[in-house]
């Protein structure tokens, strides 16, 4: 099999006391060659959800932007806000309907209700909750450095500089990510977003 044409990524979640950073590198590569500086993989799901995907660009801005209409259907039929773990669920039902030809990405759903709670998707839908997550093909370095200094009770500040610090190690590992980090800051108050070039 060749692995020419297979699109790169970091992408990490972690936990923290009252929330949730999720944070992906920018760069977008297609095999060996670099299609864009500048990507953002990071995706405002609710006021209390995100997403940060790895894989096809199309595949995830798709996955999405689907995702993200069905979630407003639901939360008016409904009438109130859509939790982290049903949003993980509609996707990971999306993703699995296509497991013929799958949508190629792998995706971190993190979000606030109660508690901070992140979920895990591969390219099949398969889910799983975990503290913190690292997915793409700089996730074996990223995940050394989380599993080292990930604690329960984690500041944001610590988790931040810590998502930072996992990018960071696999980019300096990994030609396929690069160019920056682009953070969702997901706690009970809402959702911010931050950019960090370097």
């Amino acid at each position: 099999m060749s692995y020419d044409y297979i699109p790169g990524a970091t992408v990490v979640g972690i936990t923290f006391k009252d929330g949730v950073i999720l944070a992906a590198e920018k760069r977008f590569t297609y095999g060996k060659f670099i299609m864009s500086r500048v990507g953002k993989k990071v995706f405002i799901i609710t006021d209390k959800v995100g997403a940060a995907c790895a894989g096809m660009i199309s595949d995830m801005q798709a996955l999405v932007r689907r995702l993200q209409a069905l979630i407003k259907l639901r939360e008016l039929e409904i009438r109130r806000p859509s939790t982290p773990a049903s949003i993980a669920k509609l996707m990971s039902y999306l993703m699995f309907e296509n497991r013929l030809t799958p949508l190629l990405a792998q995706v971190i759903v993190g979000g606030v209700v109660e508690e901070p709670e992140i979920y895990v998707l591969d390219p099949l839908g398969s889910l799983i909750k975990d503290a913190y997550a690292c997915v793409g093909t700089g996730a074996e370095t990223a995940i050394g450095v989380i599993e080292a200094e990930h604690k329960p009770d984690l500041s944001e500040d610590e988790a931040r500089q810590l998502a930072i610090k996992a990018i960071k190690a696999a980019i300096a590992r990994d030609a396929a990510s690069g160019d920056g980090v682009d953070l969702l800051i997901i706690t009970k108050d809402g959702i911010r977003e931050e950019a960090i070039a370097f």
